[in-house]
């Protein structure tokens, strides 16, 4: 069992910066391919970027990519999203994610295992 909760989220302006962590228990960290996706009101649930066990691979949404940036430290359990140049589009409740039987997950939900409770962020134009 993984337990993940987020936090970081709130009200920023339109070409604000967040920075969104997410605190990982129950296994062994450096074991678990992370994630981060986002899902708006009455859209489907998306990708926004992903992180190898290591670190030393990561992805991300083209809708995100060049702003975003994925990090994990092993040593705290942690992983973090820092968001830049942030757009109202960018207005969603945000969620970690974790696989526990991959190096490195992909995009799509149904590859990762256990889920945060979610954090929201607002932008403001």
């Amino acid at each position: 069992q993984v337990q993940l909760v987020e936090s970081g989220g709130g009200l920023v302006q339109a070409g604000g910066s967040l920075r969104l962590s997410c605190a990982a228990s129950g296994r062994t960290f450096s074991r678990l391919a992370m994630g981060w996706f986002r899902q708006a009101p009455g859209k489907e649930r998306e990708f926004v970027a992903g992180i190898s066990w290591s670190g030393g691979r990561t992805s991300y949404a083209d809708s995100v990519k060049g702003r975003f940036t994925i990090s994990r430290d092993n040593a705290k359990n942690t992983v973090a999203l820092q968001m830049n140049s942030l757009k109202p589009d960018d207005t969603a409740a945000y969620y970690c994610a974790a696989d526990v039987s991959r190096v490195f997950a992909g995009s799509q939900p149904d590859e990762y295992d256990y889920w945060g409770q979610g954090t929201q962020v607002t932008v403001s134009s």
